[in-house]
């Protein structure tokens, strides 16, 4: 016959289980403030459009269309206009900006949307105007910015250069290089 050896259990000492709760109690708290502080704080991108494929880098040239307002009022300080292009099928639709040379928030939300997209740039002051925006802007001090944005396409620093010397030889030549079709005649 097998005997089986008994080990008491030992009570618990009073107050020790209301440590241990309050410690898995704290453990929890620091966790998700832990969490809670590796949240970006600030800028932030709502998708109206999804875009597809790859996202430009922030040497990329973008071409957008887009319109700035100051998050407070929804006073707009700025709008893309179309810019004609004297040979057609160079460069795509929108106005062509530098990613390199724009504000941090503009550029950090455009390396996360997608071409053809459309999205909402939610920009805190502190990443784009700051305390010192541009002398005679309509943008006050400490201004939060918002973006409404259609990125139509974008392109590397070295496309863009390659196809603004094919543009500056057309406008030098009085003609499209070779290779290169004429714009077509107004009305066909």
């Amino acid at each position: 016959m097998t005997e089986i050896t008994r080990v008491p259990i030992q009570p618990v000492a009073k107050g020790s289980l209301t440590k241990l709760w309050l410690g898995v109690v704290i453990a929890i708290l620091l966790g998700a403030g832990l969490a809670w502080t590796a949240i970006p704080k600030g800028l932030s991108i709502e998708t109206v459009v999804a875009g597809e494929g790859p996202s430009p880098t922030a040497t990329d040239w973008v071409f957008v269309r887009y319109k700035g307002m100051l998050a407070d009022t929804g006073e707009v300080f700025d709008e893309t206009q179309d810019i004609p292009i004297p040979v057609e099928g160079i460069f795509p639709e929108g106005t062509p900006l530098p990613l390199d040379r724009m504000l941090p928030g503009f550029t950090a939300g455009l390396t996360q949307m997608q071409k053809g997209g459309e999205y909402v740039l939610y920009i805190p002051a502190d990443q784009a105007y700051g305390a010192e925006p541009p002398p005679n802007a309509p943008i006050p001090p400490d201004a939060d910015l918002i973006f409404e944005i259609e990125l139509v396409d974008f392109m590397s620093n070295e496309e863009f250069e390659r196809k603004a010397n094919i543009i500056q030889q057309v406008l030098q030549a009085g003609g499209p290089p070779e290779g290169v079709a004429p714009p077509p005649a107004p009305g066909n």
